[in-house]
């Protein structure tokens, strides 16, 4: 500091003091207490006692401990950061200092005082301190009322209807458009048919299209998108008629004898074979589906039918029925699951799949099991016979019989599912086996006024109990009230009236200070160490913060304070090991 002040600030002089010898000598000149005393400041990063002799400072019987308000401040800070995770953002340190100053105090007995808090007592209750955030409640939505209701249904209905016109507008620009290009393409395959067979080709070229076949295709494709925007039925015969020729002529080699075809000709005719046999099975699976597409509407409206001629019993006959496949359902379930047997209690006997085995399936285990024998004893010449490999043809044989056959009833029993809870609403349908249960979704409830407050309890008492207990932070060293006996038994000189004035004239200064209880502690820490009948008297200064730089303020005023600075001439003289040496003397 020193060599700081001197060097870089070029100051002429400085003086150097500790807080407590200043907060004494300021107390002492106001009589709040005497000559001889002991002066404790727990100060902010630091706690000192300096014992005082006749006015003047005894620095063998000086105690530090690197605990003070500081450590308090960070401690409480630390203990609402874990228990309100949710406000880090408010425990700021100016905020957590004036919890502190506010709320903390030393507990008389720190064991008692925690049991009362473990116990939940009224006491407890009245000692908590509750500390409300900010907190702005959320606006109450009231339901809309009918007038708003009608207006957005007026407003609904208006864009639907905008809609509605601009699909229309769409539609008929496109129909113009279909409908315009099919009149040039009649148009085209008229003037085609007018044309002499010489000049076919050239007046194609002229037109972009290749061969009549693709004009007609097409004129085709637009009938059939100009039929589907005007929303008309399809023509299935034109449809056929119209897609003979173009097939006849892809597959023109089919009816043309073999003999009348070349190598390459005869490949072709087999390509054409094979493109037609599945352009065939394409049909016939599409003509399939349409009919039971068909029969599905056939049914579809069959039970309409029945729902409208009878609703009650309809309904009554769909939940019967939903509830016998479902039934059954589950019954397959556990046979699948753990066969057909149960152990007395309606509860699976843990037998397991080879319970339900049919005729087929035992046939197949029953060769399995003959094969691993035989072929055990000796060596191993499966497969060198061809009846050894009729044993894969038996295995692979009907295996899955008995899984194909509830698809069906799956089917139908999500179809009654459904069609149930579009008639019934009271109807929950049950969890189907192998599906598992969606998860739920937290329920999140608004925030309240209570999610803003931050309750100070065992808190207030716990965070300054470090200034007696600093092991509780790993700082190994002793408390307020033990650093009282350090102090005496420091002393070099020995003399029991001393320090029975010592211990009757105790001064408590430094912002640590201000802790309600305080003073009790340290007179009930003091008496447990002190021999019996020792005179104790603890008092607070006068203004524990301001009172060391009153007492600073009062040494600087003083006649004598140059003698009692360093120069800068002394620093560049007798450089800065002289400093170490010095020791403050007090003139008061």
């Amino acid at each position: 500091m020193a060599e700081l002040l001197f060097e870089t600030y070029g100051v002429p002089s400085i003086a150097f003091g500790v807080d407590v010898a200043f907060s004494y000598k300021y107390n002492q000149q106001q009589g709040v207490c005497a000559k001889d005393c002991l002066a404790l400041c727990p100060g902010f990063n630091t706690t000192h006692v300096i014992p005082f002799v006749d006015g003047e400072p005894v620095y063998e019987g000086c105690c530090r401990t690197n605990v003070g308000g500081f450590h308090v401040t960070d401690h409480l800070k630390q203990l609402l950061s874990l228990k309100y995770p949710y406000h880090l953002a408010r425990f700021t340190w100016e905020k957590v200092e004036d919890l502190k100053m506010e709320h903390c105090y030393i507990a008389p007995d720190y064991v008692s005082e925690v049991r009362l808090f473990q116990k939940g007592a009224k006491e407890a209750e009245e000692k908590t301190r509750c500390w409300q955030l900010p907190w702005v409640p959320p606006p109450i939505e009231e339901p809309p009322s009918e007038e708003e209701i009608a207006r957005k249904a007026a407003i609904k209905e208006k864009q639907g209807q905008r809609l509605r016109e601009m699909a229309e507008a769409k539609r008929s620009s496109k129909i113009n458009e279909l409908e315009n290009e099919l009149h040039g393409l009649e148009f085209l395959f008229h003037q085609l048919e007018q044309v002499e067979e010489s000049k076919v080709l050239s007046f194609l070229a002229e037109t972009g299209y290749g061969s009549r076949q693709e004009i007609e295709s097409a004129r085709n494709k637009v009938m059939q998108s100009l039929r589907k925007a005007k929303g008309e039925p399809k023509n299935e015969q034109d449809e056929t008629e119209k897609v003979d020729p173009a097939a006849n002529e892809k597959y023109s080699l089919i009816n043309i004898p073999d003999d009348m075809l070349t190598q390459e000709q005869l490949n072709e005719k087999k390509k054409q074979l094979s493109l037609k046999s599945m352009a065939e099975g394409r049909q016939r699976l599409k003509q399939k589906r349409h009919e039971e597409e068909l029969e599905r509407e056939r049914k579809q409206q069959l039970e309409e039918e029945k729902r409208l001629e009878n609703p009650e019993l309809y309904l009554e006959q769909l939940h019967a029925r939903y509830k016998d496949l479902s039934e059954r359902l589950d019954q397959q379930k556990r046979l699948k699951t753990n066969g057909g047997h149960s152990n007395g209690n309606n509860l699976s006997g843990g037998v397991g799949r080879g319970e339900r085995l049919n005729a087929a399936q035992r046939e197949r285990m029953r060769l399995l099991t003959t094969a691993a024998f035989d072929r055990g004893k000796g060596e191993d010449t499966f497969g060198a016979r061809d009846e050894d490999w009729q044993l894969y043809k038996l295995m692979s044989k009907d295996y899955n019989d008995d899984d194909e056959g509830p698809d069906e009833e799956e089917a139908e029993l999500a179809c009654i599912s459904s069609r149930l809870q579009d008639l019934d609403p009271t109807f929950i349908p049950k969890l189907e086996a192998g599906i598992s249960q969606p998860a739920e979704l937290p329920h999140v409830r608004p925030l309240t006024k209570e999610d803003f407050q931050i309750f100070l309890g065992v808190e207030r008492f716990r965070c300054p109990e470090l200034l007696f207990n600093p092991n509780w932070i790993a700082v190994d060293q002793v408390g307020l009230d033990e650093m009282v006996g350090v102090s005496i038994r420091r002393l070099p000189y020995k003399d029991e009236s001393l320090e029975q004035r010592l211990t009757s004239s105790i001064l408590v200064t430094g912002g640590s200070s201000l802790f309600p209880g305080i003073v009790e502690r340290l007179e009930a820490g003091i008496r447990m160490i002190r021999p019996c009948g020792t005179p104790i008297k603890i008092v607070r200064a006068l203004d524990p913060v301001m009172d060391a730089w009153r007492g600073a303020a009062s040494f600087a005023s003083d006649p004598q304070f140059h003698m009692q600075t360093f120069s800068r001439l002394d620093y560049y003289e007798k450089g800065e090991d002289w400093l170490r040496n010095y020791q403050l003397q007090y003139t008061l």
